[in-house]
């Protein structure tokens, strides 16, 4: 399978999209709502957990992002992440991180990002390893987390949900980390 870029600096261009049982591509539409709520991403830093295909590292690029770190745990879409990345001419811009998210949020809890955006599997939410995500998120960082439409936006500790828009079979929930 391919997917194309929408808009930015890579705007139209495609990148291979390997699709496992455990990997559901975010449909265009979605990202594009997606990436025009978030507005302007020149110099932000990006964390796209649950990286699946690495769509959302190559649109926040694309559209001005400094960096993103990518992290996936399955071994297919970790290759083809990685072979994206080379095809696109992204390496220095986007560096794919082989690890399960939680595992690698507990040894490097002192990195924080613009941007924390989490398209978790939607068979297994697994909002504490969400939660922990939390941690990487600068003072005024926004979290995203993608999860199937007919779900309400999950409660996260610490963090509180600013809106959701729904586009049917997804629903993007937007957070800021709590006001103490």
């Amino acid at each position: 399978m391919r997917m194309r870029i929408i808009a930015g600096s890579l705007g139209g261009q495609w990148f291979k999209a390997d699709v496992g049982n455990r990997t559901h591509p975010t449909a265009e539409r979605v990202r594009g709502g997606l990436f025009n709520s978030l507005g302007d991403l020149t110099d932000k830093t990006v964390l796209d957990a649950f990286a699946g295909t690495g769509a959302y590292s190559f649109e926040a690029v694309s559209r001005g992002a400094k960096s993103c770190l990518a992290i996936e745990r399955d071994r297919k879409a970790q290759q083809s992440i990685q072979d994206s990345i080379l095809s696109l001419n992204v390496a220095h811009r986007v560096k794919l991180v082989k690890a399960n998210c939680s595992s690698w949020s507990d040894n490097n809890p002192s990195l924080q990002f613009d941007i924390v955006l989490c398209d978790v599997p939607y068979d297994d939410l697994q909002l504490a390893t969400v939660a922990k995500l939390t941690r990487h998120l600068k003072p005024t960082g926004v979290l995203v987390v993608s999860h199937p439409g007919k779900q309400s936006s999950p409660n996260i500790d610490g963090i509180t949900l600013l809106n959701s828009r729904n586009y049917g079979d997804a629903t993007l929930s937007y957070y800021e980390k709590s006001s103490d």
